[in-house]
């Protein structure tokens, strides 16, 4: 892990030289906002919690997410910096590692920016905050899940539309995962093992039994898992195309 922290310094600089770091959190604030207070019965529910507020996450990290993880290493490769990066004195783990972990700050950092809606919901009733802050915790993992996947799509090409498009396939296929219609599909002719491992690949069945306040060793084993299988695969990936 040689260099790992000069390259998060310098990917976390990056952002906010930039734009997108600043478009990327107005657009999270705005929607997460719209999400929970307009588009979801939470006042006419009247219960003190941000349920609603987290149940919109796993959709609006769907095109964000991508957003976020498309330019990891498409640009890198499209622009040849890539070659100049590998050629420092910085071992190739701490290149993907940094990277990735620049981009999940960031994605935190954005998340964290929702407090104002935790400080509203202990204004107007009594929460539980342990649930929240679970579903805070829920929500960071997912958003790790998907950043995973996205650097690993960006390090097999040079396009960042291509990046972005096929990252929000892959992860709609994750949010899918768990629905009765994908699982009744397969029920008809997969065994029950094929089906109950589909089942077990679902974000938001993952995600919402941690969101609920039920912070089991399962769903913390499975994103982690994921974020370190897909994280090693852009390693990998990116020596398969360093001829490239």
């Amino acid at each position: 892990m040689r260099g790992f922290f000069p390259v998060l310094k310098r990917e976390l600089a990056g952002y906010f030289i930039t734009p997108v770091a600043y478009v990327f959190i107005v657009i999270f604030l705005i929607l997460a906002g719209v999400f929970t207070f307009q588009l979801s019965p939470w006042f006419e529910n009247g219960q003190a919690d941000l349920q609603p507020f987290f149940d919109a996450h796993a959709w609006l990290y769907l095109f964000l997410i991508p957003a976020l993880a498309m330019r990891l290493w498409a640009e890198e490769r499209k622009s040849g910096t890539i070659e100049l990066l590998l050629t420092l004195p910085i071992s190739r783990a701490a290149a993907v590692v940094g990277k990735f972990v620049a981009a999940w700050l960031f994605a935190i950092l954005a998340l964290a920016l929702t407090f104002p809606m935790w400080i509203t919901v202990n204004y107007l009733g009594k929460p539980d905050n342990g649930v929240i802050f679970a579903g805070y915790v829920g929500s960071a993992l997912m958003a790790g899940g998907f950043l995973a996947i996205g650097s690993a799509v960006s390090a097999a090409t040079k396009s960042q539309v291509i990046a972005f498009i096929i990252t929000v396939v892959v992860c709609f296929a994750f949010l899918l995962a768990g629905f009765p219609p994908v699982l009744e599909f397969f029920q008809g002719w997969a065994p029950a093992v094929v089906v109950d491992a589909i089942a077990g690949f679902s974000f938001l069945t993952h995600f919402q039994s941690i969101s609920k306040g039920v912070l089991e060793i399962r769903d913390l084993v499975f994103f982690v898992s994921l974020i370190v299988a897909f994280v090693a695969a852009t390693g990998v990936i990116l020596e398969m195309k360093k001829a490239e």
